[in-house]
């Protein structure tokens, strides 16, 4: 599963989109998205996911469970 950020609850602080080492999360209409064909939940990176690591608003940087779960490339 990637993780993905709730809109309504998004701040643009912009904390997360620097932590993502997958360089996944992005800025639209002023708000911040995951790219889940990128978000690896950073998996091989770090112990949890930073978007939600950095996150000043608990509850926004979520798993989103319509998305498949990664899997590394063997």
């Amino acid at each position: 599963m990637a993780y993905k950020i709730v809109s309504s609850q998004c701040t643009a602080c912009s904390a997360c989109e620097p932590e993502c080492p997958n360089v996944a999360i992005f800025e639209k209409g002023g708000t911040f998205h995951i790219n889940p064909k990128k978000c690896t939940e950073c998996l091989g990176h770090f112990d949890m996911a930073q978007c939600a690591a950095v996150c000043p608003v608990e509850g926004t940087c979520v798993i989103d469970n319509s998305v498949p779960r990664y899997q590394a490339p063997a």
